[in-house]
């Protein structure tokens, strides 16, 4: 193994500060330009550099090394909701532990992170890497561009921001997807907004846009119009506390938060959740998990 192993995120600041700089040891020159220098050249890299900045970790990526960075680009960090964002940069601990897990001790360049199921980071938890139809991921982010060679080590891009830990709530999450617009229009019509950012924990069948596009035409405006119903059918939707996908497979049914029970059934490889499929399993949040379903599920009528 040629990555140096650090005892968790605090040990691992002071080790790097301690390889970029002491008063006891020569001055290292580093070659130029460094990794900061070349993000900063590159333009693509601000907010990274503006969450470097906020952390206190600029001068450690422009010391010595060699690191290997996989680095989010602006476009990553946009997607990202703002009120996430600000709070993530105003918390310097979270901060950190998310910026040293896009950190790899050592210079690997593209032909060795294909060859590698995981990597260890500087945060002290492991990426996964995996390669899927000719392109690398890296924690299910997409590596877009690699080997952008630094005089302290080596950059490659990614289109997603990685986090050891949940860094969004159950909202926030699903607005960071991208597929969720109706349901969080919906959630907000209903007034359960405060309640889905609450600390639960819960556990949401979350159908698609796709999903509320196939309801019958008419159905959606009027439960737009009608909150209580609409509440009724969301938190259908909703069962407390987290209930990740092995134990879903493990179940029959399920209470949910209106009260009354969704049908759980497996064939195979298909779980089902009343009529509808899920599609997507184990998404996690800061309070709690979603699953993704391919269909609105209606709660039995009183």
């Amino acid at each position: 193994m040629f990555f140096p192993k650090f005892a968790g995120t605090a040990g691992m600041v002071v080790a790097l500060l301690a390889l970029s700089a002491c008063d006891d040891d020569p001055v290292q020159v580093v070659p130029e330009p460094n990794i900061v220098e070349v993000a900063a050249q590159a333009g693509s890299f601000n907010t990274l550099l503006a969450a470097l900045d906020a952390a206190g970790l600029t001068s450690t990526l422009e010391g010595e090394g060699p690191f290997t960075v996989f680095a989010p680009s602006d476009d990553a960090f946009a997607k990202i909701p703002p009120d996430a964002l600000n709070a993530l940069l105003a918390d310097q601990e979270l901060l950190t532990a998310v910026l040293t897990y896009h950190v790899v001790a050592g210079r690997v360049p593209a032909s060795e992170v294909v060859g590698l199921s995981s990597a260890p980071t500087v945060n002290g938890k492991a990426l996964s890497i995996s390669v899927v139809n000719g392109g690398v991921k890296v924690d299910g982010a997409n590596v877009v561009s690699t080997d952008i060679e630094a005089g302290n080590g080596i950059i490659h891009v990614i289109d997603d921001v990685l986090a050891p830990q949940p860094i969004l709530d159950l909202l926030q999450t699903a607005q960071k997807a991208g597929s969720f617009s109706t349901l969080l229009a919906a959630v907000e019509a209903a007034g359960l907004t405060s309640t889905l950012k609450s600390d639960g924990p819960f556990t949401v069948f979350a159908p698609t846009d796709a999903a509320f596009a196939a309801l019958p035409a008419g159905t959606l405006d009027a439960l737009l119009a009608d909150p209580a119903a609409l509440a009724s059918i969301l938190t259908y939707h909703v069962v407390a506390g987290e209930v990740t996908s092995d134990q879903v497979a493990n179940l029959s049914s399920a209470t949910t938060v209106n009260g009354a029970d969704i049908a759980i059934s497996v064939a195979g490889a298909n779980v089902m959740v009343n009529d509808a499929n899920v599609v997507a399993v184990d998404v996690r949040a800061t309070n709690g998990v979603i699953h993704v379903i391919d269909k609105v599920i209606l709660p039995p009528l009183e």
